[in-house]
This record gives C-alpha cells, structure tokens and sequence, in this order.
C-alpha cells in the first residue's frame, strides 16, 4: 500500500514540518485544492513532483470566495477518497486548515487586485471572487513558503490573476500553469462536473466543440465578429445561457479584435440548468 501524506491541519504542526524541509533544503511545491479531486488535479500533483524535492496539497473550501447565492453548502467534500488519491501519487503532506484557522475571528485583511482581475470576464459575473481567491492563495503561499505553485489552465484568469499577486508582492514563489485536462468528449474536469444531469453531461461538450470551430475558422481568416458569433450560437442552440464568450490577449486578458493583435485566448463560462461551466483554449 501507498504511503499516506503527513495531514496537517494546524499553523504549529505545519511550520514544525515545514522547517524540518527546509533543513534539509528540499524545493517545495503547492498544489493548492478545495478537493473532489480529479484527474486535472492529479495532473498538477504530478507536474510538481517532477519538479520539486517534496510536494504539499491544500485541500480547504474556501468561503471567502463564494457568494451567498453559491455552492459553498453543496460543494462535493470527497475526503476520504481524496487523500486515497494523494497517497498513490506520493504525496508528502496535506494542508487541511479549518475555517478558523484561515479565517480567525476578527479576520480584517483582503488582498485585492487589478490587472487581469478587472478584465470584466469571471469579475463581471462574480465581482466578490478574485478578493477571495487572492486573499486565500496569499495565505496559502505565506503558511506553506513553496518555491513552485500549480495551478490549472482551465480557471485561466485565476491563474493570470494569481501569477500577477505573486509577482507585484514579491511572494518568491513561481506559479506555474498547467494543461487543461479533459474527458475524452473534450469537456473540461472539473469539481462541479458532478451537479449535471445526464442530459446536461451529454450537451456540456458543445463548450468545447464551439470554441475548437471558433477557433479554426479565425485562423483560417474568417470575419472575427462573425465567428465568434457563430460560436456562440453553437453554445445557446446546445441549451446553455451565455455568460460570456470572448477573445481575449492571452498574457493582458485585454479585449482584441484580429489575431494580429497578439496570442489570443477564446474563453467561455455558461450556464446550463443549475451548473456554471468554464472552459478556454488558445487559438
């Protein structure tokens, strides 16, 4: 049997450990997690273990980044199954600090960003989540001091907007984005993946579908307006409501309106019955 990973769940204990590393001057890598993991996340953890001495895992919902109307009640918790997981990728500890730990009582402190933050694409539909998002990867990378930091292409603005924060505040960490991973039928793994129903399951790849034929038809010169537009009518016809589809500059997130005006990046996030998918590819 795999090994299980040191799981630590208090300040105290994870500085003893983590100071016993750095004695012996290992490279540390955080995967940070809110859990249900999949096999993107397995992907993360591999990645890190080629490329530090020891690897850490967070595994913490994070509330400051849900709005009340959300799924913080109803995220998947999937415990058990996940440090089963961690242990068969060797994985040296995992990080499960509770509420309170993170977010002590008078806890007054939010680190708030700009930049790719404010590119009006997951801000403009959910204007409370970069805050929390950076506040809590900011604790994170200041409990766990890693040298590397993991972090999916699939949340494409969280990864641009949490390599920015560690640059501007000088965090000695490099974030590192990874491929998106996929189901055969190119829908994105993802946590949430779980709350769709097998009607929903079956039309959820359209998201990917439309952006791969966007795709080729601005490469192939196609009228930039007019395939995007056929992109989304691919979406909409496949039954899910539009919270945007856009192509963006792929380092800025800044608008564009030809390919001659740098790396573009298509990214998408719909709604069909009760689930929000996002999704994104380079073009």
């Amino acid at each position: 049997m795999p090994r299980p990973p040191m799981i630590v769940r208090t300040l105290p204990a994870l500085r003893r450990a983590l100071d016993g590393l750095r004695a012996r001057k290992a490279t540390v890598a955080l995967v940070p997690t809110m859990g249900a993991l999949h096999d993107g996340h397995v992907a993360l953890v591999r990645l890190a273990k080629r490329r530090a001495s020891n690897v850490i895992v967070s595994i913490f919902v994070n509330p400051a980044q849900f709005a009340p109307t959300e799924d913080f009640g109803s995220y998947p918790r999937t415990w058990k199954s996940d440090v089963a997981r961690l242990a068969a990728e060797g994985v040296d500890l995992v990080w499960n600090p509770d509420v309170k730990t993170m977010y002590p009582a008078g806890f007054a402190t939010k680190i708030q960003t700009e930049g790719p933050a404010t590119a009006g694409l997951e801000d403009r539909f959910r204007p409370h989540f970069f805050g929390g998002v950076t506040t809590v990867v900011g604790k994170l990378f200041a409990q766990t001091r890693p040298d590397l930091a993991f972090f999916g292409e699939k949340d494409f603005q969280q990864l641009k907007v949490v390599t920015r924060m560690a640059r501007d505040l000088d965090l000695g960490v490099k974030v590192t984005g990874t491929t998106t991973v996929r189901e055969r039928d190119g829908l994105a793994m993802s946590s949430r993946n779980v709350y769709l129903s097998p009607q929903e399951r079956a039309a959820a790849p359209v998201l990917y579908r439309a952006m791969k034929e966007t795709a080729k038809r601005l490469r192939a010169g196609d009228n930039f307006e007019a395939a995007m537009a056929g992109g989304a009518v691919l979406i909409t016809e496949a039954g899910f409501t539009l919270d945007y589809f856009e192509a963006r500059h792929a380092e800025t997130l800044a608008p564009i309106a030809s390919l001659k005006d740098g790396p573009v990046r298509l990214l998408v996030a719909a709604r069909i019955g009760k689930t929000r998918l996002i999704d994104n590819i380079g073009v």
